[in-house]
């Protein structure tokens, strides 16, 4: 029984090697994106043959729609301004509940620092640009 919750945390240990697009350095990417077109092609009879339609797949190579892309030991990322204002709060949270705790009493910390947190984490919002 004593073993039994390391390897439960084991088994269940999120590996990034099974994830897509892992990226390991030393490793290899792919850089070729390949799509599968649907061709037909006539091909004419004669009086004694009859014409028919020929099918066929191709697979073709086409450009990748990734926005990364691999160049010699560094990642370029298409610069994309998603408003994120994570860094923000994370930070103005924690200087609101530092805040909080310092200028009040101890009596007052049950709610001083829960709304010192949230209103550091709106205001450190704002500052990111969110």
């Amino acid at each position: 029984m004593k073993y039994l919750i390391p390897i439960l945390a084991l088994v269940f240990m999120p590996v990034p090697a099974f994830a897509e697009n892992y990226y390991r350095p030393g490793g290899s990417g792919q850089s070729s994106c390949y799509k599968d077109v649907y061709r037909e092609e006539y091909v004419p009879g004669t009086r004694n043959s009859p014409g028919y339609v020929r099918r066929r797949n191709e697979r073709v190579e086409v450009p990748c729609e990734n926005t990364s892309y691999y160049n010699g030991g560094s990642s370029y990322y298409e610069d994309e301004d998603d408003n994120s204002c994570v860094e923000g709060s994370i930070i103005g949270g924690i200087a609101g509940g530092a805040a909080g705790g310092t200028l009040s009493t101890q009596e007052n910390w049950i709610w001083s620092i829960p709304a010192g947190i949230i209103g550091g984490a709106l205001v450190g919002c704002q500052i990111d640009g969110g």
